[in-house]
């Protein structure tokens, strides 16, 4: 629910000029909130004298607007997207525990659909062995015993399968990385909306990424792994690998012209 501070509030109507579900109104120069509320914040956010607040949430995590402090060069944050590269080789360090915290936090505040905020985040550090373990324990046990009855679906994974156990070194499906991160969510987009913003803030951080589509969907397949991991009957929408990149890139990497149309 909404709160608002009859004591500090100005009645600009700021509040209930940016209400989604418009249920904010202005009374006898006095904001009023009374309704049906997706809890957005866009209120506690837009009030210029912090006459707004939502129980429901850590208000002291609000952080006040700073000109000085918020901003972005738009020459700076393009040259960041476009140097970003998928890392497919990483030192054998653990990443900080601060440092996965940021990340965490800029998948948390990532736009969600209708405010749902559905996002669950698994990071695997600590137990990384335990889920290689599982993961390649349930290709063994889904893989049949004759080629001829293998779907084209397991296919990859009866290859990666192979290549791990001709060579203990060749992790090709984890590719080394310190760090599995999972992210769950029953809407289309924000699974992955949170892991590129995760990705950015890991890029700024000296960190590297790489979505891993095949171990997102193995994973979700495995109901035991999802039980272990603590998500059951939920939907794993999104993957990456994590940790110190082992490669140094000198510049970015070409692209295709823009397929755009402007009107």
């Amino acid at each position: 629910m909404v709160v608002i501070d009859a004591s500090k509030c100005i009645g600009c109507g700021k509040c209930a000029k940016d209400c989604i579900a418009q249920i904010i109104e202005i009374k006898n120069k006095k904001a009023h909130a009374a309704g049906e509320c997706i809890l957005c914040g866009h209120c506690v956010a837009v009030c210029p004298c912090d006459a707004v607040s939502i129980p429901e949430y850590d208000m002291d995590e609000v952080e006040l607007y700073n000109k000085e402090t918020f901003h972005l060069d738009p020459r700076a944050v393009l040259h960041t997207i476009k140097f970003r590269r998928s890392i497919r080789d990483y030192r054998q360090i653990p990443v900080e525990q601060e440092k996965l915290e940021q990340i965490l936090q800029a998948g948390r505040y990532t736009a969600t659909s209708k405010n749902n905020q559905d996002c669950h985040f698994l990071f695997v550090q600590k137990d990384l062995n335990q889920l290689k373990t599982m993961v390649w324990g349930y290709i063994d046990q889904i893989t049949p015993a004759k080629s001829s009855e293998i779907s084209r679906d397991l296919l990859p994974y009866v290859a990666f399968n192979r290549r791990r156990k001709s060579d203990p070194a060749d992790d090709y499906l984890f590719r080394n990385a310190p760090i599995v991160i999972f992210i769950t969510s029953d809407w289309k987009l924000d699974a992955g909306l949170a892991a590129q913003n995760m990705e950015l803030m890991a890029v700024s951080q000296g960190l590297g990424m790489l979505y891993n589509g095949y171990l997102a969907r193995i994973a979700d397949d495995n109901k035991v792994l999802k039980a272990w991991l603590g998500i059951e009957g939920k939907t794993i929408k999104a993957c990456m690998l994590l940790g110190y990149p082992n490669v140094t890139y000198a510049r970015t990497a070409p692209r295709k012209p823009a397929n755009v149309i402007w009107k």
